[in-house]
């Protein structure tokens, strides 16, 4: 390791910025990821909302549940399939906040209409842990 540190800074918005690390200034994208620009970010439609319920996905090829969330007067209750079945059981999820994509369009899995993503981060064994606020906050806050 060692060796000069380098930052640079972007100025996304004039409320929002970021700063980049990284020890080779010709080293800009280490997983060769596709970029986007902040105006993809921005059709992204990313809200937080609470648990209703959730019951098992039988008819699911995968391990998954059937949730309902309510994101607020907005929004309104959405449905997900979510293959959070390795962490989660059903009698814990209604009362959670979680974080999902709202402005997918439906997804028909088996019997059972999707109307949004909720998001999670997949850990080694693919098990997925929910994203969600910190701290309780309203139904249908949009994600910056």
């Amino acid at each position: 390791m060692g060796g000069i540190l380098t930052a640079q800074f972007f100025l996304i918005s004039p409320k929002a910025f970021i700063f980049r690390f990284f020890s080779n200034p010709s080293f800009s994208n280490p997983y060769n990821m596709d970029t986007i620009t902040w105006h993809d970010f921005e059709k992204v439609q990313m809200y937080v909302g609470t648990i209703l319920s959730a019951t098992v996905f039988e008819k699911a090829r995968n391990p998954a549940y059937q949730l309902e969330i309510d994101f607020g007067p907005e929004i309104g209750i959405r449905k997900s399939s979510a293959q959070i079945t390795q962490l989660y059981a059903t009698a814990d999820l209604p009362g959670k906040q979680v974080v999902a994509v709202v402005n997918f369009p439906v997804k028909q899995i088996a019997n059972f209409f999707s109307e949004c993503l909720v998001l999670g981060v997949v850990g080694e064994g693919k098990e997925i842990v929910l994203l969600q606020p910190d701290r309780p906050v309203k139904n249908g806050h949009r994600i910056a």
